[in-house]
């Protein structure tokens, strides 16, 4: 346990342009050349870009036709998610051999709280410098460090020197590191939101903290009042490893606000499908479904259900998250984020209430079809199979 005085010591880890990376380094030849991963030309869109692809305005999330304009002369290459995953098991092996408080954001990024490890490892720079050097050594990629009191600005920090970055924000220095940042360094502020902070002239984090807390609360509801505090280096969250998690879940935040209902209804299939994936990847299931629904005037509402038995497949998830989603104004409000979350949660070897004649005949099957998916995706990536309905989003 921390006491109440002791400073937190957060490092936030950040590989560097993971995929390209990784595809460098098992082909060498490709060194030092715009290397794109993603789908295909027609509907593909770009997983993730080589610095030198940066160059020529390529970036994750483009549509693949697109980043082949813009880069006539790069390599472009299919996603090989196994690959990836293996060697990302590889690059948190050396994460948790620093501490056990690992937080992974993904397959390229966590978050390690070394708080009160100094004597064993060292002060918090050097940690991060150490691991920076035995993920180099071991693996040949470099990966970016951020190392401050919160993880909120460790990991604003990591970005701030990419690539094979290291920037240390002591906790006598958060606003002096804060203070002249754009608003749009923080997490959740969106071109809607920037546009409602520049209407009150709030555009660095200096405005945001020296802006009266009830006009923001009056213009952005809670969340202004929670970026209020973030403005001021103000983020108690604590690093949690997913094996601890008391809940797993996704939630998206809309380019354009939502009022239909049916493209509701796909935006809730994909979330449950993804939360699905990740529940069965970290071997749990969950008993409460939770649907969070933010309107485009930032009200948000939490709607939840608690079944008899746990789940960890996407139709249930689905089906139960429909249900609460009939609880909301969705359809009648236009809605700019969305999530489906499960809590609850629970290994199979500790489910307190077994069938006692075994599953049904239709939840093996179920299950198998689960397994030949999950292995789907981790062969040839997330977005290689899904539900048939949500082939507008790729």
């Amino acid at each position: 346990m921390v006491s109440q005085t002791e400073q937190k010591s957060i490092i936030h880890l950040d590989m560097d342009a993971f995929y390209p990376a990784v595809e460098v380094r098992d082909h060498p030849e490709m060194k030092g050349k715009p290397v794109i991963v993603g789908g295909g030309r027609e509907r593909g869109v770009v997983s993730s870009a080589s610095y030198e692809a940066r160059k020529f305005g390529v970036h994750s999330a483009q549509p693949m036709a697109r980043a082949m304009r813009l880069c006539r002369h790069g390599i472009f290459l299919p996603v090989r998610m196994s690959r990836y995953k293996e060697v990302s098991r590889q690059i948190f092996e050396i994460f948790h051999s620093f501490t056990p408080l690992v937080e992974p954001l993904s397959i390229d990024e966590a978050f390690l709280d070394v708080t009160g490890v100094e004597r064993l490892a060292g002060q918090p720079q050097e940690i991060a410098c150490k691991i920076k050097q035995k993920v180099l050594n071991e693996t040949g990629l470099t990966v970016s460090a951020g190392v401050a009191p919160s993880k909120f600005v460790a990991k604003i920090a990591s970005d701030m020197d990419k690539p094979d970055g290291l920037t240390v924000v002591p906790s006598d220095r958060v606003r002096e590191f804060l203070d002249p940042l754009p608003v749009n360094k923080m997490w959740g502020v969106g071109r809607a939101t920037q546009q409602a902070l520049n209407r009150l002239g709030v555009r660095t984090f200096q405005d945001l903290r020296q802006m009266p807390v009830a006009v923001l609360e009056k213009t952005l509801g809670k969340h202004g009042v929670a970026m209020h505090c973030l403005a001021m280096g103000i983020d108690e969250r604590e690093v949690i490893p997913e094996n601890e998690a008391k809940s797993i879940g996704h939630e998206e935040t809309f380019d354009k606000d939502i009022l239909d209902p049916d493209q509701a209804r796909q935006e809730v299939l994909s979330l449950a499908d993804r939360v699905a994936r990740r529940m069965r990847r970290a071997g749990v299931s969950g008993r409460t479904v939770s649907l969070k629904v933010k309107y485009a005037d930032f009200t948000q509402i939490t709607r939840t259900a608690t079944l008899p038995e746990p789940v960890d497949d996407s139709a249930e998830i689905y089906t139960i998250a429909c249900r609460l989603l009939g609880k909301t104004e969705v359809g009648r409000r236009p809605v700019r984020l969305m999530g489906v979350s499960l809590s609850q949660l629970t290994s199979p070897h500790n489910d307190a209430q077994l069938l006692l004649f075994g599953p049904d005949r239709a939840s093996l099957k179920r299950k198998e079809l689960n397994t030949a998916l999950d292995q789907i995706c981790d062969k040839f990536g997330e977005k290689s199979i899904g539900p048939g309905t949500l082939i507008y989003k790729t």
